[in-house]
C-alpha cells in the first residue's frame, strides 16, 4: 500500500549531516512506518467480510481526521476561499483514493492493488522529465502493468481498473498537496481535508452500520488499519525526516508495493506466482531507480 494521503501532510524538505544513531534511528522509523502501513491494511481487510471496503474506509477516516487534527490544529473559521477550495478537493481526493484502493485490495489482493496504485506517484515524478533513463523507468513500469494486466480466466479488470484509479487519485493528492501547502501554513490544509472527508464518511459509516451491524472483531480491525496505516506512519514519518533525507525517504517508499505483497501473504494468505512477483518487482524498480537518477 502506498503511502495514504494523510501521511504527506508536512512536505518533505533536505534533512541536514545527522550522526550515525540519529540515521540509525530514522532508518528504523522508516522500516517501522512501512511495515506498519501494509500491516494495517492488511488487517483492514480482515473486516471486509462483516463492513465491506466501504465500511472499513468510513472507520480509517475517522481515525486519520482525529490523529490529523491533533497534530495539524486547523484553524477553519480563518480559512478564506482560495485557501478552501484546493482543501475540498484534497478531501474528496482523500476519500475516493482509499476507497477504491481498498476495493481493489478486496478484488485482486494486497499486493497487486498497491503495485498499481504506485504507477502515480511514478507518473507525477516522470511527466515533467526529459531524461533518457527516466524514459526507460517508464517503459520498466509499463511492462510491469502489462503483465499485471494481461488476460487471464481469473482477471478481475474491475479490481484492476480501481487500482489504476487509485493511481490516479494519488497523483491528484500530490498535485493538490503542493497547492494546498502553498496556500495554508503548516499540516492545517491536510487536517482539514481529513476532517471534511471524516464528515462526509459519518453518513455512510451509519448507513453501514444498520445494515450490515458490526461485530467488536470487524470494528477492532477497522480501528487498527486507521491506527496502523495513518497514525503510526504519520508519527514515523515526521521523526524520520528529521534524520533522514527526502531522497532517502522516497527510496525507501518504492519498496511497499514489495512489503505490501508480503503483508498480504502472511497475513491473508494472498499467494502470489512468479509473474505477479516479476511486475511488482519492476513498478518498484522503476520508482526507485527514477528517485535515486535524480539524486545524482
Amino acid at each position: 500500500m502506498p503511502r495514504t494521503v494523510e501521511r504527506s501532510a508536512v512536505a518533505p524538505s533536505p534533512a541536514p549531516a545527522k550522526p550515525a544513531p540519529a540515521r540509525l534511528s530514522g532508518v528504523a522509523a522508516m522500516i517501522g512506518s512501512g511495515l506498519s502501513n501494509q500491516t494495517g491494511a492488511a488487517i483492514g481487510s480482515l473486516a471486509f467480510p462483516v463492513l465491506g471496503p466501504l465500511g472499513v474506509v468510513a472507520v480509517r477516516q475517522y481515525v486519520a481526521a482525529v490523529v490529523l487534527v491533533v497534530v495539524g490544529r486547523p484553524r477553519l473559521r480563518a480559512f478564506t476561499w482560495p485557501q478552501w477550495w484546493p482543501v475540498l478537493l484534497l478531501a474528496v481526493v482523500f476519500g475516493t483514493m482509499n476507497l477504491t484502493l481498498y476495493t481493489a485490495i478486496d478484488r485482486i489482493g494486497l499486493g497487486l492493488a498497491v503495485t498499481l496504485e504506485f504507477l502515480g506517484p511514478l507518473t507525477v515524478a516522470l511527466a515533467a522529465s526529459r531524461r533518457r533513463l527516466d524514459a526507460g523507468c517508464a517503459l520498466l513500469a509499463a511492462a510491469g502493468v502489462v503483465e499485471l494486466m494481461r488476460p487471464r480466466p481469473s482477471t478481475d479488470y474491475a479490481g484492476l481498473a480501481l487500482g489504476l484509479v487509485a493511481a490516479c487519485c494519488w497523483a491528484s493528492y500530490i498535485l493538490l498537496n503542493r497547492l494546498v501547502g502553498q496556500r495554508v501554513p503548516g499540516a492545517q490544509g491536510a487536517a482539514a481535508a481529513a476532517c471534511v472527508s471524516a464528515l462526509t464518511f459519518l453518513p455512510i459509516g451509519i448507513v453501514v452500520a444498520l445494515r450490515h451491524p458490526p461485530t467488536a472483531g470487524a470494528v477492532l480491525c477497522a480501528v487498527a488499519a486507521g491506527v496502523l496505516s495513518s497514525a503510526v506512519p504519520y508519527l514515523a514519518d515526521l521523526l524520520t525526516l528529521r534524520s533522514v533525507p527526502a531522497q532517502t525517504f522516497g527510496l525507501f517508499m518504492s519498496v511497499n508495493p514489495v512489503l505490501a505483497a508480503l503483508a498480504g501473504q502472511v497475513v491473508l494468505a494472498q499467494r502470489l506466482g512468479a509473474p505477479e512477483w516479476a511486475a511488482i518487482a519492476a513498478v518498484a524498480t522503476a520508482n526507485a531507480v527514477s528517485l535515486c537518477g535524480r539524486s545524482g
